[in-house]
């Protein structure tokens, strides 16, 4: 493994603690840990958009961004924490950290349509290129993306299978992919443990355990 993600930390479901120059969550989720400087969510399920979570990671400096109907939730919830709007395409630079928003949605399935403009992530984190699907399927935009570390769905009912995990792994290429909305909710280890056995000899896939 040429990427070392010990300080990506799996916080279960679709969750992620990146630690480095600056601490950044994304889609919290009854999580906990330092406080954040910036929040990236990616929709407005209530497991991906945790009001009461980003307000016990938030302090005086936090910033979240996220799509517009997760920005209504959050404000109506009374989370009093300055939120930036963005919608798939937009690229926007917080604390040195850069973010391009994606597209992430269904294909084959109603629970994400793309008319909803939900979104995945695309960020530089200190040199490292990370992204995170959010609840998508494997779409034709995930073809050409590029990044170092890949946050993948696995466990297929609202998202993408292992199966299909597996040709979005192989069309981006990352250096590492990790999977994840398993094992809470909907999947099981089984599905990550798929992923990273079809992958074996193609990418290097890294199976997180859930950090508090």
């Amino acid at each position: 493994m040429t990427v070392n993600t010990d300080h990506i930390a799996w916080l279960g479901h679709d969750g992620f603690r990146l630690s480095g120059s600056r601490v950044v969550y994304i889609d919290p989720w009854e999580a906990g840990g330092p406080q954040a400087d910036l929040i990236l969510i990616s929709h407005d399920h209530y497991d991906h958009c945790d009001p009461e979570t980003v307000r016990a990671l938030s302090g005086p400096k936090t910033q979240v961004v996220t799509e517009a109907s997760a920005a209504t939730r959050l404000k109506e919830a009374g989370v009093n924490v300055p939120l930036t709007v963005v919608e798939p395409g937009d690229e926007i630079e917080i604390y040195g950290v850069t973010v391009k928003v994606m597209p992430a949605y269904n294909v084959n399935k109603d629970f994400h349509p793309q008319a909803r403009n939900y979104i995945g992530f695309l960020l530089n984190l200190d040199g490292l290129s990370v992204y995170h699907a959010g609840d998508s399927d494997f779409i034709p935009e995930m073809r050409g993306l590029t990044a170092q570390v890949a946050l993948l769905p696995v466990s297929g009912t609202y998202v993408m299978t292992a199966e299909e995990a597996v040709q979005a792994a192989l069309a981006i290429k990352p250096e590492v992919a990790i999977p994840m909305h398993y094992a809470k909710i909907i999947g099981d280890a089984a599905m990550a443990e798929r992923f990273r056995d079809a992958l074996k000899g193609q990418v290097e896939v890294v199976i997180k355990t859930v950090q508090p």
